[in-house]
């Protein structure tokens, strides 16, 4: 199969632009009206006595915020038993931009993970990254959460889908284990306020590199919504950004993202 557009004058080609371009304004303005609906979604007051542990010291969620007035938590799948991050997570990582930026908007962002200082900074030092990530062993934020899924301790529950619907949805990827997401809390002196949180797809606006690729003809390459599957790998391609050159490095498994 041609992976490839068809060629045609420039005419032509700015008839086609002109026609797309109508519908990325229209996606813009609904992108806008979307974005003030999810800031005007009421909250909930965090409660529980979360604990974190830093590289030095114990905190609470309150300290975690270093005295910004929002706080946007990404939860980064690590697993401990090969001592790396998920490779979709890493990737995700490697996007973020510096932190200044939020900064200047009283705004903080750090990652949570359910695994221990020993583990986490050993990769941190190695990925090159300079975010504070903070261990949540020991304390449910996780699971309250949802990101962490173990039903012995809470109902599964991802993606805002039960246990059933997952599996009616054959998304059993979904059904244990740690799993990505975003969560944002909102500071008004000492008290904690749980504003939002996505997972699963909701998770593409976080990732400037599908952002950049599909600005391009051949797309993600993972040979969905008729894009092209160049590399015969579909969406397992990420890599830690250390390991593309290394043919035996772990995929990241990944299912079809129609349905998650």
């Amino acid at each position: 199969m041609n992976a490839y557009p068809p060629v045609v004058d420039a005419d032509t080609w700015l008839e086609a632009r002109l026609a797309l371009l109508a519908e990325e304004k229209a996606l813009t303005a609904a992108r806008d009206a979307l974005n003030a609906r999810r800031r005007q979604l009421p909250m909930v007051e965090v409660t529980e006595d979360y604990r974190f542990q830093g590289v030095d010291a114990e905190l609470g969620l309150l300290e975690v915020f270093e005295g910004r007035r929002q706080l946007i938590v990404y939860h980064f799948m690590f697993f401990e038993a090969r001592g790396e991050g998920c490779l979709g997570c890493s990737s995700l990582v490697d996007n973020i931009g510096h932190q200044a930026h939020l900064h200047a908007r009283d705004t903080h962002l750090v990652l949570v993970s359910r695994a221990s200082q020993e583990q986490l900074q050993p990769f941190k030092r190695r990925m090159g990254w300079t975010l504070p990530w903070y261990s949540s062993l020991g304390s449910r934020f996780n699971h309250d959460y949802q990101v962490t899924l173990d039903e012995a301790v809470a109902p599964v529950r991802y993606n805002y889908r039960d246990q059933a619907e997952l599996q009616r949805l054959g998304l059993d990827h979904h059904l244990a284990g740690e799993q990505p997401g975003v969560s944002v809390f909102l500071r008004d002196g000492t008290r904690v306020y749980h504003c939002y949180s996505s997972y699963g797809r909701g998770l593409d606006l976080l990732m400037g590199t599908y952002n950049y690729l599909d600005l391009t003809p051949l797309g993600r390459q993972e040979g969905w919504d008729g894009m092209p599957d160049l590399h015969g790998q579909g969406m397992n391609w990420t890599r830690l950004h250390d390991r593309y050159i290394d043919p035996a490095a772990p995929t990241c498994c990944g299912a079809a993202p129609a349905a998650d």
